[in-house]
């Protein structure tokens, strides 16, 4: 766990209270999208966390060596529609984006993406290793 409540120079009260609730309001946002990546003799392994997503809400794109994982969803409520109720309207817009450097040699055809109990899996084949082609040098 986090220890929050730190000792500062200035010894400012505030300060402490500021801090005792900031996991509150920034952890979620620094959390987002945890990725554990794992080497394979063939490929690369990602698990990507998403919670609380649909598999129509994420979208996998391949670009330029970069493999761009984003997500997006808005939800709207509406209650009490006629005259006489009290009018409630609710509404929550949700993403993120994180993109990881896979390599130019990569094509999209290649890669491989499953969705399963929030979390994306993906399977990015390694590139073959290039010969490096040796000549000899004559010695004089």
């Amino acid at each position: 766990m986090k220890n929050y409540l730190q000792k500062r120079n200035g010894g400012d009260v505030f300060d402490v209270f500021e801090d005792f609730f900031k996991p509150m309001f920034y952890d979620e946002q620094l959390d987002s999208m945890r990725t554990d990546i794992k080497e394979t003799d063939d490929d690369y392994k990602l698990s990507i966390e998403m919670p609380g997503f649909k598999k129509d809400e994420i979208r996998v794109s391949l670009e330029n060596g970069y493999l761009t994982v984003s997500a997006e969803k808005a939800e709207k409520e509406e209650e009490g529609k006629d005259k006489s109720a009290k009018y409630l309207r609710r509404e929550c817009r949700v993403s993120c984006q994180r993109s990881y450097y896979v390599g130019d040699d990569v094509e999209v055809d290649s890669v491989k993406a499953k969705y399963e109990n929030g979390m994306l899996e993906l399977s990015v084949p390694k590139a073959a290793p290039k010969q490096i082609a040796s000549k000899s040098i004559v010695i004089e």
